[in-house]
């Protein structure tokens, strides 16, 4: 169940989501009481989705699919991938 939820922001089950553009990406971040977890993506929105452990961390791994990001990011989270709100902003995210 969603507690919150706009364009850029949800949350769910303690996990808050929130999207933004920066000059340079897209930038999905989410946090709970286990950690951080990011997924950035260019700005023009058509490249590889990167995975970080923080929105300015070091890419941990690249990926085509937003599926397969979101489920890197609900690993180091250690949630199921359909516990991760994803706001409405942000779910056209991948290729």
């Amino acid at each position: 169940m969603t507690d919150t939820d706009s364009a850029a922001e949800a949350s769910a089950d303690g996990i808050t989501a929130r999207y933004r553009e920066t000059d340079g990406e897209r930038l999905l971040t989410f946090e709970s009481a286990a950690g951080t977890a990011a997924i950035a993506q260019n700005i023009e929105g058509y490249a590889m989705l990167k995975v970080r452990p923080t929105a300015d961390g070091d890419e941990l791994e690249r990926y085509y699919g937003f599926d397969m990001a979101l489920n890197h990011a609900a690993e180091l989270l250690g949630v199921s991938p359909n516990a991760l709100p994803v706001p409405g902003a942000a779910a056209d995210m991948g290729m």
